[in-house]
């Protein structure tokens, strides 16, 4: 019996569950030049820094006061540590920026997101494959950057203990469960970027403008942290809780900065999220 007939309008086996299914979405970034570009930035970035340390000494403090950086060469987790420091601020978040600003402003750059719905892909199902594909993305990109740090770290200084910049060591093993810690709350704090390059990517059809702006936003928080005058106005920047994870590689962690911070970014991340959802159901697609 036809659809018609039935009173359904969808065509015979039409499942909206299984539009757009994750694995060809997630095989289609993958094989996209700004993902391997981006990977190998991150990989990239152990190498040079190793190399620095190498030409120009052991890192050390101008004055007596121990900075986890004059603790990077102690060992491999020590300098797994530093490298997520010195990326913490920048340059994790232009891979989050991009694997969730990109998703559908190049779509609607190429023209080709008016064929996705007319595939049919229902509206919501494109968007949740899309922003879990971008996060998943976003994930791997934070989740790489230290292995690799670990790896170059181990080869070039030996594997041992986290030595802490407040006197004492973690062993290896805790070490690397705090590191797992400190992962995980970079990639929260980082969902209100990726809330905001999201929504900017369903909002313009210029996958630039929505990275580009993403990143814009997110240093322009870090900016007005900087302005002390804003006191405790600035517990409700996400910027303000970014290095809150150093609490975590303490001899006993300290959890409410991160509590804190992650609950900040969660909830703006959820509204931005809702907006990009809300705005896109509505939205005219012509491209």
């Amino acid at each position: 019996m036809s659809s018609t007939l039935t009173g359904h309008p969808e065509a015979a086996g039409y499942r909206a569950g299984r539009t757009l299914p994750l694995r060809v979405e997630l095989v289609r970034q993958l094989k996209r030049r700004r993902t391997l570009v981006m990977y190998s930035v991150l990989a990239a970035l152990p190498f040079v820094l190793a190399t620095a340390f190498a030409i120009g000494g052991e890192p050390g403090g101008r004055s007596d006061r121990v900075t986890l950086m004059d603790t990077a060469t102690a060992s491999g987790a020590n300098f797994a540590a530093v490298s997520l420091f010195v990326s913490a601020g920048f340059l994790l978040v232009i891979p989050v920026a991009l694997f969730c600003g990109d998703t559908v402003a190049s779509e609607a750059s190429w023209s080709s997101l008016r064929y996705l719905l007319a595939a049919p892909v229902p509206r919501m199902r494109l968007l949740w494959s899309k922003l879990i594909v971008g996060l998943g993305l976003s994930l791997a990109a934070m989740v790489l950057l230290p292995l690799v740090a670990l790896a170059v770290g181990t080869a070039a200084y030996g594997w041992g203990s986290l030595h802490l910049p407040t006197g004492g060591a973690l062993d290896a093993g805790t070490a690397a469960q705090r590191l797992v810690v400190v992962v995980a709350y970079l990639f929260v704090s980082q969902l209100v970027t990726a809330g905001l390059a999201f929504w900017l990517s369903t909002r313009t059809d210029a996958p630039l403008g929505a990275v580009g702006g993403a990143v814009g936003l997110t240093i322009a928080g870090n900016v007005l942290d900087a302005v002390t005058a804003l006191g405790h106005w600035r517990d409700f920047l996400p910027a303000h809780w970014q290095f809150a994870w150093i609490d975590a590689v303490q001899p006993t962690p300290e959890w409410s900065g991160m509590i804190q911070g992650a609950a900040v970014s969660v909830a703006c991340a959820l509204v931005l999220f809702a907006a990009a959802f809300r705005g896109f159901a509505r939205k005219d697609v012509v491209s």
